[in-house]
């Protein structure tokens, strides 16, 4: 048995305030990387192509950082539970260390290598939280149960200490040449292209892969935005956000490393409202971690609506109405707009994520778990656990004191885009169209033929009223 741990890289692609890597650090001097392209994943067919157009960049970032540290990071391709052990195995490793994940399909994937892993005589190390600032348990009601309300998860959470960023790896000794071939016999492989494992993404990316990119957009956004966000975040004509849920969803920068940044932003203003920006930022984190111990507490919300009155909702789902709400050709500028940007570019600003979830599911009486599928096959931040709690918060299936809201796409145009600025980027056959008709839908049917718009696919006064009739006849007069 050699001194080797292996550590198994899944949502924390950095070498930089990794809690598992840097633990495997400290027990051992020879620390080699290992990530697995899980087939598992991959064939699934809610897979975004900038999705895991960004990761192998990641990937790529990361093998770099690994050399830096005198060690490699090794990829395999095909199914963990297999490839993991046998790796460990021929190896002779010691140990293999992860994090341990709140989403169902990884904890049971998670288990079984354990399982194998004791088999074989090789230690882990898993119980560990990296990708959380609080562990699932940590945050709990004073009845000892998980929180369904954010607002009390939040006062409890923010109530606690946070942990400081953990060492970044250094100076590690990685394989020698004899261990290097025994590693390409047990299935190591160079990194393909995001093209050569079938996903095609020729856009640009919102943001670059790696650590350097990730830790670049924090200290931008850091530096001013943050200061401005409780105004400007629900602008989506604004670059008033962080644009780092890429770079969260795959642990590309650590969460203590995020948290740490805002906290010296705010010991150092002294302004009220600069204060309720950061509060506020610091809040959106905290709904992050809400959705993953939701997830990590009530694995069946990735199946389903979390209140029963929506278990069985009786929802239309017109197939015509989907693909018209999928292509952004709803005859409402608003919703289109949105839908454009996210199909180009493969990200939504988060108001309008809001704005299309109530629209499908509220309007056009679409189950939302179609929604929520077509969103993780075109977002490079699409996360199981955010992607599902936002999906569910919007469709009013989910945790949340409120049972009915429903967005009015005009009023939220009026309120958030009062110029039509993102309106006419997304919707260019719009913009010669007066403002005041972009932002109301007030658009002539005439003016729609001659710019090739479609009129309106459901009249929104009718359909509220629908969908709050079916609601009180599914409800029977009581939840």
């Amino acid at each position: 048995m050699s001194d080797l741990i292996l550590f198994w890289h899944r949502r924390d692609l950095r070498i930089a305030d990794n809690t598992g890597l840097a633990l495997a650090r400290e027990q051992s001097p020879q620390v080699v990387g290992v990530f697995c392209l899980d087939s598992n994943i991959l064939e699934r067919d809610d897979v975004a192509p900038a999705r895991v157009t960004y990761m192998m960049g990641c990937l790529q970032a990361l093998q770099q950082r690994y050399a830096q540290a005198g060690s490699q990071l090794l990829i395999l391709h095909g199914e963990p539970v297999q490839a993991i052990p046998h790796l460990a195995e021929t190896l002779q490793a010691k140990a293999v260390f992860w994090n341990w994940d709140v989403e169902p399909y990884s904890q049971i994937r998670d288990r079984a290598i354990m399982e194998s892993l004791k088999a074989k005589g090789i230690e882990f190390l898993t119980q560990n939280w990296d990708q959380i600032l609080h562990a699932p348990e940590e945050i709990r009601s004073g009845s000892n149960t998980p929180y369904t309300v954010y607002t009390p998860f939040w006062k409890n959470w923010i109530s606690k200490p946070k942990a400081q960023p953990v060492a970044t790896l250094e100076n590690t000794a990685g394989l020698t040449e004899k261990q290097q071939e025994l590693a390409k016999q047990a299935g190591a492989i160079a990194l393909p292209t995001a093209k050569e494992l079938g996903f095609v993404w020729d856009t640009d990316l919102i943001i670059s892969p790696g650590e350097a990119a990730a830790q670049e957009k924090l200290e931008e956004f850091t530096a001013k935005a943050i200061t401005e966000y409780q105004e400007q975040r629900n602008f989506p004509a604004v670059d008033g956000t962080s644009q780092l849920s890429a770079a969260l969803k795959f642990g590309v920068i650590g969460i203590r490393t995020v948290w740490q940044a805002t906290t010296a932003v705010l010991e150092d203003c002294n302004s009220e409202e600069v204060t309720t920006s950061i509060r506020t930022w610091q809040q959106e984190l905290a709904w992050r971690e809400f959705y993953q111990h939701a997830m990590y507490h009530f694995p069946e919300l990735a199946e389903g609506a979390y209140r029963d009155i929506f278990k069985s909702f009786p929802w239309e789902n017109n197939e015509e109405h989907f693909l018209a709400w999928c292509e952004g050709k709803t005859g409402y500028p608003i919703v289109d707009a949105a839908m454009r940007q996210m199909n180009e570019i493969g990200w939504m600003h988060n108001r309008c994520r809001m704005i299309v979830a109530s629209f499908l599911t509220k309007d056009l009486l679409i189950n939302p778990q179609w929604g929520e599928k077509y969103f993780m096959q075109k977002l490079i931040d699409g996360d199981l656990s955010a992607n599902n709690g936002g999906w569910q918060w919007s469709a009013s299936s989910g945790m949340d004191p409120k049972p009915v809201r429903i967005f009015n796409p005009a009023s939220q145009a009026q309120k958030f885009d009062p110029d039509a600025e993102y309106i006419r980027q997304w919707l260019p056959e719009l913009r010669s169209i007066d403002t005041e008709y972009l932002v109301t839908g007030k658009i002539t049917p005439l003016e729609r033929r001659a710019v090739g718009y479609p009129d309106p696919i459901v009249d929104h006064k009718k359909q509220q009223q629908q969908f709050k009739l079916r609601y009180q006849q599914q409800k029977g007069g009581k939840e």
